[in-house]
């Protein structure tokens, strides 16, 4: 049995990893601090990733240089924390197989780093990743300018037969914080089967990303504060959080790029219209760009687009209801619908679980919080009548450190097909079982439900499980 268990151990990294989402982030390091600060959260998550690529590009901010020694730095910090937080959770990559992914593009901007005789060890990492004998999408992460993509893909499209580039476009993932080159855009125009996640133009004001660091009444602005981050990130958590700068332009305005590929039971990656931690996307053709009179010279048109892409989309935010015995006497309110409301409506969650895994860099097991584990009495997917009372239930839900558990279950309109108020029989959505009463339809509707589990632990941590609910007349 001990073999057994060992043999278990040791292999749960291998078993895991086919289900770890593929990475690979282009990042103007050494532009402002975000960058710095999101590469630090993101190596908190490098267990539950497989990073695939960390390449050093240029931007409209950073047009002439690359700085991959910056890289370097934070993942050597990485590295004298990584065997304080296996005892955490399996499955942290070394600092050297880190540092084996780390590419850098031609120190050029934009378009002028496209065509012959542009390739760069980025660019050829990028389609040596998409090349591999690896059925999974790779998800491209991009903090500042894409113009080391757009070489690879023109150089596929040069030296590939039509149907084994397409085969190669269709592999990719490609999410952009706004348009910081001008070959976003010429990516969008010239590879439309590219699956392709942006706010498209260069006003970052009007970016869905944005809501990483909003600081507006009801945001839980204090969470994104350098007083916070001092204390739960950058003091007192090792080499890895001393690494972590303060805050100048916006907190980890890079963050949302990979913020929704972390497996929380929220997100989902190729559902961005599901929304997640990293924000809710639809599918559409923008009419128009969102413009800003602070532009730099050099940044991109703001040219209409030419395909449905993956972008902006509002969310309402409802306060939660604050139920005793019985229904509330008091009108639930409800915020401005807004963009950045799709990430923000997360903040305390995930910033709580970055403070739970920086924690991991210098605590034992018992000293640290460590996430509950949902679990369903029922499958994910329901179908029932219209008018029909059905079962939510959670019952069976653990958490690892022995902490007592919270429970919320929330109808999350905007996910799904139906927008409507949904009533509960039992009158409470904060208890492990929830008794929905399907609305009346007719046609065919489908309902999303969140159930957040959030422990009593310091720092309180979240964990979800999504259940789609199909109203069927």
């Amino acid at each position: 049995m001990k073999l057994l268990l060992l043999l278990s151990f040791t292999l749960f990294p291998f078993l895991a990893s086919a289900q770890k989402t593929r990475l690979l982030v282009l990042t103007d390091m050494e532009n402002e601090p975000d960058d710095s600060q999101s590469l630090v959260r993101l190596l908190t998550y490098a267990n539950q990733l497989d990073i695939e690529g960390l390449v050093a590009t240029t931007s409209i901010h950073l047009q002439t240089r690359v700085a991959p020694e910056t890289i370097h730095k934070i993942v050597d910090a990485y590295g004298l924390v990584q065997p304080n937080l296996l005892k955490h959770e399996l499955g942290y990559p070394t600092a050297q197989t880190l540092k084996a992914v780390i590419k850098k593009g031609l120190p050029k901007y934009g378009l002028t780093g496209v065509g012959e005789g542009n390739d760069s060890e980025g660019s050829e990492w990028i389609i040596r990743q998409l090349e591999k004998l690896d059925g999974r999408p790779l998800w491209v992460s991009v903090w500042g300018g894409p113009n080391t993509l757009a070489q690879a893909l023109w150089k596929i499209q040069k030296t590939r037969t039509s149907q084994q580039a397409e085969q190669l476009y269709r592999k990719l993932r490609v999410y952009t914080i706004s348009d910081q080159d001008d070959t976003s855009p010429w990516i969008r125009k010239n590879f439309p089967t590219v699956f392709f996640v942006v706010s498209p133009g260069y006003g970052y004001e009007h970016a869905t990303w944005r809501g990483i660091n909003t600081s507006e009444p009801g945001t839980q602005p204090e969470y994104a504060t350098n007083a916070w981050l001092a204390q739960n990130i950058q003091q007192g958590h090792g080499p890895l959080g001393a690494q972590y700068p303060d805050v100048a332009f916006g907190m980890e305005g890079d963050t949302p790029s990979f913020l929704g590929l972390i497996p929380n039971g929220l997100n989902a990656p190729e559902h961005p219209d599901w929304g997640g931690w990293g924000g809710r996307y639809v599918l559409q053709q923008p009419t128009s760009v969102a413009t800003t009179r602070f532009r730099p010279q050099g940044a991109p048109k703001d040219d209409p687009e030419t395909r449905p892409i993956w972008t902006n989309s509002a969310d309402s935010i409802y306060a939660a209801p604050r139920f005793a015995m019985g229904p509330s006497t008091e009108k639930t309110e409800k915020a401005p619908k807004s963009i950045g409301a799709t990430i923000w409506r997360w903040r305390t969650e995930f910033q709580n679980d970055f403070a739970a895994r920086m924690d991991w860099c210098t605590k034992s097991y018992q000293e640290a919080n460590h996430p509950p584990v949902p679990r369903l009495s029922h499958p994910e997917n329901l179908t029932v009548k219209s008018g029909e009372t059905f079962y939510l239930r959670a019952s069976e839900s653990t958490d690892p450190d022995g902490d007592s558990m919270s429970f919320r279950w929330m109808h999350y309109p905007e996910a799904g097909t139906y927008s409507g108020t949904i009533n509960y029989q039992n009158f409470v959505s904060n208890i492990y079982e929830a008794r929905p009463i399907a609305p009346t339809v007719t046609t065919s509707q489908t309902l999303h439900f969140i159930l957040k589990v959030t422990d009593k632990g310091t720092p309180a941590l979240t964990r979800y499980k999504r259940v789609i609910v199909t109203v069927v007349p």
